[in-house]
């Protein structure tokens, strides 16, 4: 019979749903990839689907006991812990194993020291090759007994330019403070402030390797920038405007400390030992020049601008503590290094460099290039 135009189509032959390896191969037509033999091919076998996550942090994983590490030597006693040279049993690797100290028995009932949980949330955010690494948390025969397992370190910064037997070359100067301002515009980066960045805080490898520690009292900031805390830092690495009572700060509090670091890398000594807080900025305006409207924005608007009459030059002396040259017998920074150190000591924090800029700063690629510093771990200190 003969379809009409408007004759509904033929209902199609059922087929069977394809099965998740596809449609088997039709009986009327071969593919070229069938095999001659009449035995069925086996799908093949697929992998289990894959579960995409994160692999954990060490400091999440459970917690060894502190038995598994052999102590050696107490190295050093903090505010907030004790830090001891140890060995890894099993393996026979040194670490350093810093204690974390609890409160006293009456205020126990406080919790866990939250200068340690911060510094413990802070490394599982970090991961540098100038910021100290933790490898894992143990624990000892009580709950209050945690420990860090941490990279270890020789010494501090502190200690080590004291055993040097002269002061540092442009090349050795360069090199660690390459090294500390990458660590710190990788913090910021990551919206971290350190909050007390000195000497005695930054430790040195016998490859020559230096890193940041002690991340007690560091912090997450915010843009637009927040009130904090103004007593932070340690009082000679402090900046002016903290001294002042300012509490709406940011990275320029850090970068200061870092000028003030990279001053004491040149003269092996510290730049303002201030016996206080008044002393501290009268040691820093005596060389910096007396802060006014005029060299320091909303200078007057400070909290404790008014309280005190500083005394002292107009201009700053920065460059007689640091000549261009060598003959006068004190240290010598030259003219790129001198830019980048005024420039990090601005008493005006929003004159400040920022650590970024800090880093693509012309002193790092001029001549003389960075050079190891030859630190002399067994000699005593002076």
């Amino acid at each position: 019979m003969k379809r009409g135009r408007w004759d509904a189509d033929p209902a199609p032959t059922p087929k069977a749903p394809p099965s998740r390896w596809g449609n088997p191969p039709s009986s009327k037509s071969k593919s070229p990839h069938t095999s001659c033999s009449s035995s069925p091919i086996p799908p093949p076998k697929l992998p289990p689907p894959s579960i995409l996550s994160r692999r954990p942090h060490p400091l999440t994983l459970g917690c060894r006991s502190v038995n598994n590490f052999e102590r050696i030597s107490h190295i050093d006693e903090g505010t907030y812990g004790i830090v001891w040279k140890a060995r890894e049993i099993e393996t026979g690797e040194i670490v350093a194993l810093k204690q974390c100290k609890f409160p006293e028995e009456e205020t126990r009932a406080a919790g866990f020291p939250v200068a340690a949980l911060r510094e413990i949330n802070v490394l599982m955010d970090l991961s540098h090759t100038n910021v100290l690494s933790a490898r894992e948390m143990v624990i000892g025969s009580s709950a209050s007994k945690v420990f860090m397992v941490m990279e270890f370190m020789e010494c501090d910064v502190k200690v080590a330019i004291e055993r040097l037997p002269e002061v540092m070359s442009q090349g050795e100067a360069k090199s660690v403070m390459h090294q500390l301002t990458s660590a710190v515009c990788y913090m910021h980066d990551k919206f971290y402030l350190h909050r007390d960045l000195k000497t005695s805080n930054v430790l040195v490898h016998r490859s020559g390797k230096v890193s940041i520690c002690d991340f007690g009292l560091a912090r997450k900031y915010e843009i637009p920038l927040k009130a904090y805390t103004q007593m932070v830092i340690t009082l000679w690495y402090r900046c002016p405007e903290l001294l002042l009572g300012e509490t709406i700060y940011g990275p320029e509090v850090d970068m200061w400390s870092l000028g003030c670091m990279f001053a004491e890398l040149l003269n092996l000594d510290v730049l303002f030992p201030g016996q206080g807080e008044v002393d501290q900025l009268n040691r820093i305006f005596k060389l910096l020049g007396v802060p006014n409207n005029d060299n320091w924005q909303d200078f007057d608007n400070l909290p404790h601008a008014g309280t005190f009459n500083f005394k002292g030059p107009k201009n700053s002396k920065l460059r007689e503590a640091f000549p261009s040259n060598s003959f006068s017998g004190k240290t010598y920074l030259n003219d790129g290094g001198f830019d980048l150190l005024s420039r990090m000591l601005s008493k005006d924090p929003k004159c400040r460099i920022s650590a970024e800029d800090a880093m693509k700063h012309e002193y790092f690629s001029e001549a003389p290039k960075m050079t190891d510093v030859m630190w002399n771990f067994d000699a005593k200190k002076k």
